[in-house]
């Protein structure tokens, strides 16, 4: 939800990918996410990225939303650590706190963990900037 969210704001010169550490590539988002997004009027066409040293040496700025998803990107892929954060640790100043995980939850944590990324990329495009 979190790239959809940030290409959403078309911020100029910011290309934006996602992938995942443990993604099943060519799954779509959960239907919770969809209908999520779909309700904040934001277009989606997503099928999940296994993350590669492709996307790794690609970008110049990697944000994960756990500590744990942080420590396995860091560790398969070395000498990338000084590009990897969690989003609230960049966004936060150092925060060690997760974004919630919605995957398997219920619609209920699917909405607040859209409003928490939300606010979370409010805040990263004024750190961007």
């Amino acid at each position: 939800m979190a790239e959809v969210i940030l290409k959403h704001k078309q911020i100029d010169n910011l290309e934006v990918r996602s992938a995942g550490i443990y993604a099943m590539p060519n799954a779509q988002m959960s239907a919770h996410a969809q209908q999520v997004l779909n309700e904040a009027q934001m277009s989606h066409q997503h099928s999940a990225t296994q993350l590669s040293m492709v996307e790794m040496e690609w970008a110049d700025l990697v944000l994960t939303m756990t500590t744990a998803h942080k420590d396995t990107v860091i560790s398969s892929f070395p000498g990338t650590d000084h590009k990897v954060f969690t989003l609230k640790e960049y966004t936060n100043e150092g925060s060690l706190e997760n974004v919630v995980d919605p995957y398997g939850g219920n619609r209920a944590i699917y909405e607040a963990t859209f409003a928490e990324l939300h606010e979370l990329v409010d805040q990263l495009i004024k750190k961007l900037q």
